[in-house]
């Protein structure tokens, strides 16, 4: 090859890396330099935890993932023999304490009132006798005929026997009237104090059978059957369909000026249409969320926000996932 033909090819090298560099160049331009960065998004729902009180193993799961519930549905039975006990506990309790209580409301037996009357009567009598014998030697000692200390002794005699009456009496009127009124108080506190605990163990004794406490879909189902859970332990996951909201992580720089209240349009590929959207909530995600660092290049850090927000015109169909893309 002569030297002309070497030039001519160096040339045409040239002028082809040229080429293709300035192609490179324009589309690296087109694709990077001209185009916007996309804020894409997803929507999601709220969603809400079934946990028991109560420890127990999971006896029976009444639905599947997938299903939607009604508040009030059967979720899940557990088997908890623990709380079984302490009902019959709390029941033995409230029966004992409803007896002392009817115990102090009724008195003392008749059989103990009798009793305490005979008694009564008893010492009623030997105060009459006690009586008319003093009076005898107090007629006689106003005669002369016995000494003072004859009529002393009779008068003591006399005065036991009153009191002994009045000791017999006492105890027939308690015997009559039952117990005090602090008491029977007592005893109904007791009773109060028992029927807390039945209604205690009444409310875990519920808590062994979970229900949905708002209408949704089932999302997740976490203990299989025959396993323990704990605790407050999650036995699944239900999803509030009817409270669905879009969420995007937006970086400072693209928020321009967007605040709770304004409306924006979003692309659902699902659909293959655009819906409108109404922020609810802004808050920035802290500095373990995605951040930009610009100082490198003598600018600042950008930090990311998330932006929450509700569809103007809701529609069914939309999923928890589903893509969006903020116009």
């Amino acid at each position: 090859m002569n030297e002309k033909q070497q030039n001519k090819s160096v040339l045409y090298a040239i002028v082809a890396i040229t080429i293709v560099v300035i192609v490179v160049g324009a589309i690296g331009f087109l694709a990077f330099g001209s185009s916007q960065e996309e804020i894409q998004g997803e929507i999601e729902v709220e969603e809400y935890r079934v946990s028991s009180k109560v420890p127990g193993r999971i006896l029976e799961i009444c639905v599947k993932e997938g299903d939607y519930v009604h508040a009030g549905d059967t979720l899940a039975i557990l088997d908890c023999p623990e709380v079984t006990a302490k009902q019959k506990q709390a029941e033995g309790a409230e029966d004992a304490a409803q007896a002392m209580a009817e115990m102090a409301r009724k008195g003392a037996r008749q059989e103990q009132v009798k009793g305490a009357y005979e008694l009564w009567q008893q010492a009623m009598a030997g105060a009459e006798v006690a009586k008319r014998s003093y009076e005898r030697i107090q007629r006689l000692f106003d005669e002369g005929v016995v000494t003072a200390q004859k009529r002393d002794e009779v008068y003591a005699t006399y005065k036991a026997m009153e009191a002994q009456e009045k000791a017999a009496k006492s105890q027939y009127d308690m015997a009559r009237n039952g117990a005090r009124e602090e008491e029977k108080r007592a005893a109904l506190a007791q009773v109060t104090r028992a029927q807390g605990a039945m209604q205690e163990v009444s409310a875990y004794i519920n808590e062994t059978v979970q229900i949905a406490q708002m209408d949704g879909e089932v999302s997740e189902i976490f203990p299989k059957v025959g396993e323990l859970v704990g605790t407050g332990s999650p036995i699944m996951t239900v999803s509030i369909m009817k409270n669905v909201y879009a969420t995007f992580n937006v970086r400072e720089d693209h928020l321009k000026g967007m605040k709770v209240g304004d409306t924006f349009s979003a692309f659902c590929p699902a659909f293959g249409k655009d819906i409108e959207l109404k922020v609810y909530f802004i808050k920035d995600q802290g500095s373990y969320a995605a951040w930009k660092a610009t100082k490198a290049l003598g600018q600042y850090d950008l930090k990311t926000f998330e932006v929450r927000a509700r569809l103007v015109n809701p529609f069914d169909g939309l999923r928890p996932g589903m893509t969006l893309v903020k116009r």
